[in-house]
């Protein structure tokens, strides 16, 4: 789709990267000892922490994420900005001052010191290492795109150069190296997400103007975005990417060729849905066979420039139980073909689009793709509120703060910047379904929905040469600002929970300062290298939903296990744990089995979700029952196991609660007879 080098947005990227590994150089020469590397010795002032937490917390989700799921499935995913500022009233309000009274280096920490278990801190270092790496794949995904629309280098350079740059960075300076980043590069995202959508505004209109575009009754409704030039899309031979459904009858061609599926969105009679109903065109007699979920498909092989038509959708049903059933198809490359290219002409229907009606409407094609729409909604609403109470990598932030009253004026800040920050990346979705539809064309990978802040600006260059590649280079800034600062503090915690939870309480308890300061080093390259080989293997899913699974995993964890230790005295050890590990193991579960199918790698399981769609709706949003599951086992197996109570749980609350004026306790973990800098 595209050609060409972008030199304006490469410079724009470039120059982000060196100041961030400068940053990285210039604080690594104030990192002492391992207060600095994991909490920054607890000396982050108020302004300064909650610029980090807002540019940690605005990942590839919140800058490119949020604006290609609204463009995608329209304001139906406002649902995502409003609870992502949201969950942090709810983080302010319960958990963000007794966590930081409790003093620790590490979530980790904190669990085995309420408990005085150190089972209990080996059962915390898992999740924070499965929600950590579950949260770095976006991260890694916005990297390749970002990449992919700047260089046009194959996806996995993005995922792997940015791997490299963080992994150096964190394994320079900890905590305190990134905290410097990290409140630099929110106002950098902050500049990139608001000041080219101005310009945009004052060169093709403002939002208004073009909503009022778009139609949601009668004949309007049932508009569809069109090509607004001839184009060429690019389809990899990779499950879900190369489905491809046409809203409405549509022409195309095959510019080198293809092997093609022809399918419906919903199963039909046999009758209507064999090939020949389907397309207007000729079928060529040339057929394959494929395995496609499990299935036998026969594919028609399409020469290098034959065209196809496809047919408006299948009408069935009568009265008020007719349906139109949009035609489906799946396309292979030709043989000796490396990818399918088609050519859309100018005025047709892009495909994969939505009507206006369903993308301006509440339960629209997002929350009712496997139609239970209010079950979809309520259960991604618990996910996010009840998942950024639960983020191993946002929570470790507050213990950066020197005390529990300056860790909630924290959180408030926090709010207000992130809340000025979500008002745009809607915006960018909704201009984008207007001035760029041709990234509907493809439902994943580089250049579908997801790159439209990198993609937009570009509409400028025909007003202004270069201003739409120098308004595209902030944004792409913007990009990298946004998944650099969110895999830092991820790299940080996941680090953290290698060097600091697993070596130096488990494995070697006696590690003097220095060892201590290799480990982390090492552990960072360990966690980055994972990072990176997990990136390379989720190129066609949406940002914002892997994101979305990571709160799921952590609401079903961490959540309960937080909220119920810092407010119930009492909670056992073993409750405790039972819940974690009941609720966040089966939440991770249900969501690997939605990734596998997906893929493609478990057909049988593919077919499973598609006869019952109640099950998949369940398995792709667990948070509606994983939540109330751990919380209840968390009740009832407190209840029955009291012995496991600490013995000291009145102090502990106390400690929690009490005004820190009163030096009940400075720092659990000194307490505990390790200096910090033996840690």
């Amino acid at each position: 789709m595209m050609t060409g080098v972008g030199w304006i947005p490469l410079i724009f990227v470039t120059l982000l990267v060196i100041g961030t590994i400068g940053l990285g150089f210039y604080v690594q020469r104030s990192v002492r000892n391992a207060d600095d590397l994991y909490v920054a010795s607890r000396s982050v002032s108020v302004p300064m922490n909650s610029a980090a937490i807002s540019g940690e917390y605005l990942s590839a989700a919140s800058f490119m994420g949020i604006a290609g799921m609204v463009m995608k499935y329209g304001y139906d995913v406002l649902w995502y900005p409003a609870l992502y500022a949201a969950g942090y009233l709810f983080l302010l309000l319960f958990i963000a001052s007794p966590l930081r009274r409790f003093g620790a280096y590490t979530i980790p920490d904190f669990a085995e010191g309420r408990f005085s278990s150190p089972l209990f801190r080996k059962i915390a270092v898992i999740f924070v290492l499965v929600i950590g790496l579950f949260y770095t794949m976006p991260q890694m995904k916005g990297a390749g795109v970002a990449l992919v629309n700047i260089l046009h280098t194959p996806y996995w350079v993005g995922v792997v150069l940015v791997g490299a740059v963080i992994t150096f960075n964190v394994s320079l300076g900890g905590m305190k190296g990134i905290t410097f980043v990290q409140a630099f590069q929110y106002w950098v995202k902050m500049f990139a997400i608001s000041v080219p959508m101005f310009i945009l505004f004052a060169v093709v209109g403002g939002y208004s103007g073009h909503m009022k575009t778009f139609g949601n009754t009668g004949d309007e409704g049932k508009s569809l975005p069109r090509f607004l030039e001839d184009t060429t899309i690019t389809y990899k031979p990779m499950l879900p990417a190369n489905e491809i459904t046409f809203p409405a009858g549509t022409t195309a061609e095959f510019s080198n060729g293809a092997e093609v599926a022809f399918l419906t969105v919903k199963p039909i009679a046999e009758a209507l849905s064999k090939p020949e109903n389907l397309i207007l065109s000729v079928l060529p007699e040339q057929t394959k066979v494929r395995s496609i979920a499990g299935k036998e498909v026969d594919f028609y092989v399409f020469q290098a420039g034959s065209s196809i038509t496809i047919k408006d959708p299948i009408s069935i049903g009568s009265g008020d139980e007719l349906k139109s059933v949009p035609v489906k198809i799946t396309v292979f490359p030709a043989e000796g073909n490396e990818a399918v290219h088609m050519l859309y002409p100018k005025g047709e229907i892009v495909p994969n689009a939505p009507m206006d009606k369903e993308w301006m409407e509440p339960y629209g094609p997002f929350t009712n793709k496997y139609g239970y729409p209010l079950l979809y909604t309520y259960s991604l609403i618990i996910a996010i509120i009840c998942g950024t109470a639960g983020l191993p990598h946002i929570l470790v932030r507050f213990y950066t703060n020197p005390d529990g009253k300056t860790a909630k004026k924290t959180a408030f800040w926090v709010l207000i910047l992130l809340g000025c920050f979500y008002v745009f990346p809607p915006i960018w979705g909704a201009l984008g379904r207007n001035l760029v539809p041709q990234l509907y064309a493809v439902t994943g990978g580089a250049f579908s929905t997801d790159s439209v802040v990198l993609t937009l600006p570009r509409v400028l260059n025909s007003t202004m040469p270069y201003l739409g590649d120098i308004l595209s280079g902030i944004t792409s800034a913007g990009a990298f600002a946004g998944f650099m600062t969110t895999f830092s503090g991820l790299l940080v915690s996941i680090t953290g929970a290698l060097a600091h939870d697993i070596y130096g309480n488990m494995i070697n308890p006696k590690a003097g300062p220095g060892q201590r300061l290799k480990a982390f080093r090492i552990s960072a390259v360990c966690g980055g290298l994972t990072a990176v080989l997990l990136g390379t293997m989720v190129e066609n899913f949406d940002i914002n939903m892997m994101v979305g699974w990571a709160f799921a995993i952590a609401a079903a964890s961490y959540f309960p296990m937080l909220i119920v230790s810092v407010w119930w005295r009492g909670t056992s050890a073993l409750g405790a744990g039972t819940g974690m590990l009941g609720g966040g193991l089966l939440a991770l579960a249900s969501i690997v089995a939605v990734m596998l199918a997906d893929k493609g790698w478990l057909p049988s399981l593919s077919v499973f979700f598609a006869a019952n769609p109640i099950i998949r709706t369940l398995a792709e949003q667990p948070a509606i029952w994983a939540v109330p599951l751990s919380l209840s086992l968390i009740f009832i197996v407190s209840k029955f196991t009291p012995d496991s109570i600490p013995t000291d749980a009145r102090q502990k609350m106390l400690v929690l609660h009490a005004p820190e004026e009163l030096a009940l306790r400075s720092e659990y973990i000194k307490e505990q007879g390790a200096a910090p800098g033996a840690h």
